[in-house]
């Protein structure tokens, strides 16, 4: 388990576990630039740390066993723990297993973490806000070329399988000045490429009816639109997660066919089936949803297609798991991740009738896999001899390792460019793509 880390200083020292989705990152990004603001120094291994944070995630099964397991090795190694985060909202759980742990608290609750910190571990008194200066963009997590951005808290949406409304409220939008300011700060920092994240980025507004907000003395309305229009002019990829399917999605297709933002979507549809969807209590017409995408991709051809599905929900039926596999040979998604359902304390899906043996969720899931990959394997040999725009991830001694306009970290694939051992993390080139596999390319500079 690495712990994140920043500049060393005196006493007091405290290290941090984060866990989790983009999300989470960016709330541990808060804790730790108002810690360090105060004066504490943010260290990178338990035995220098006087105190450690975990912040966790309780969305699954398995990532509650992960945050308690995490949560058991700081106490073991270092003996002072904080939890906050997504599990947070189960604190006897995590009492029943680990009565030892200082405070826990739950997701967004940066203020109770910082006064539970001041509790265990206070601020030096001589602690000078001059001295402790922090960068503008704040302490961030991620590698000095790319950062998310969040727009908004909580989700309005009520999907069986989820309890993230439960965690983390209903949808909250941040003020569209304060979104673009951080923005402003980042690509003035170095960064050059922002991610956009939320539960439901294009819900973005809806809460505050769209209010017209500010920035830098002019009107901005707080919708999705507006906000992909102006971050398009920071000079930065642009990337979208989290899209919800609404109809007006389509407006931000055109901003992508001229370059303003990256034309990638990330609209997580997790099934096919109008029964199924149904059941999920999600948008129930995957043949407009075909039409959708057909239509997109005849404003920008160039457009990457991720999403996410799960298989072995209660009641799906082979015929219903059959029509999704067809739903894939007709979407032609470029992108793909598939899950297993997995019951998830507090949803309200485990009341539903037809629960699947896990045998049969797996030999589905890797029925689905096999077919997106052959899809994949496809779109990725047409991209041989293209020239595109690559940002340079890493360099190491046999060369340099990207991605494209298609690709986001940690969750696409990457290009490799073999013996470019000159190149700096954060650079755009140009590069021909020579070869490629069902995930990753190959290519050379141009």
């Amino acid at each position: 388990m690495s712990l994140s880390s920043s500049s060393t200083s005196v006493a007091p020292r405290v290290g941090f576990v984060s866990l989790g989705c983009p999300k989470a990152l960016v709330d541990s990004e808060r804790i730790l630039t108002q810690l360090r603001g105060e004066g504490y120094d943010l260290v990178s291994s338990y035995e220098d740390a006087d105190l450690v944070v975990v912040n966790t995630c309780g969305f699954i099964d398995a990532a509650k066993a992960e945050s308690l397991e995490a949560i058991g090795e700081a106490l073991d190694e270092n003996g002072k723990v904080i939890v906050t985060g997504c599990m947070g909202v189960d604190e006897s759980t995590i009492r029943e297993l680990h009565p030892q742990v200082l405070a826990v608290t739950g997701p967004q609750q940066y203020e109770q973490v910082v006064q539970a910190v001041h509790e265990h571990l206070p601020p030096r008194l001589d602690h000078d806000p001059y001295i402790d200066l922090l960068p503008p963009q704040g302490i961030k997590l991620t590698p000095k070329h790319y950062s998310y951005l969040k727009i908004s808290e909580g989700c309005n949406h009520r999907c069986s399988f989820c309890i993230i409304p439960s965690l983390r409220g209903d949808l909250v939008s941040r003020p569209i000045g304060e979104v673009l300011g951080e923005a402003e700060r980042l690509v003035n920092a170095g960064v050059q490429e922002l991610l956009v994240v939320s539960q439901d980025t294009s819900a973005y507004g809806l809460d505050l009816k769209y209010r017209t907000g500010f920035h830098q003395g002019r009107p901005v309305k707080t919708r999705m639109k507006e906000l992909c229009e102006e971050l398009g002019q920071l000079g930065a990829w642009v990337r979208l997660h989290y899209v919800y399917p609404y109809p007006h999605v389509n407006d931000i297709i055109p901003l992508m066919a001229e370059g303003k933002i990256l034309p990638y979507l990330d609209i997580p549809f997790q099934h096919a089936h109008p029964e199924v969807l149904k059941a999920m209590k999600r948008p129930a017409a995957s043949e407009k949803t075909l039409e959708r995408i057909q239509g997109w991709r005849k404003i920008c051809p160039d457009i990457t297609l991720r999403s996410t599905f799960i298989v072995g929900f209660p009641g799906e039926t082979e015929e219903h798991f059959e029509y999704l596999l067809d739903f894939l040979d007709e979407a032609q998604l470029d992108r793909v991740g598939c899950f297993t359902y997995s019951p998830v304390e507090g949803a309200t899906a485990n009341q539903l009738p037809g629960a699947l043996p896990e045998e049969v969720k797996e030999e589905r899931l890797a029925r689905f896999m096999e077919k997106q990959a052959q899809i994949s394997a496809a779109k990725q040999q047409q991209k041989i001899g293209k020239k595109l725009e690559v940002l340079v991830d890493e360099v190491g001694d046999d060369g340099a390792a990207a991605r494209t306009q298609a690709d986001a970290p940690e969750i696409d694939g990457q290009l490799f460019l073999l013996g470019e051992t000159n190149l700096q993390p954060g650079q755009r080139v140009q590069v021909e793509v020579t070869e490629a596999d069902e995930h990753d390319l190959w290519g050379r500079l141009v």
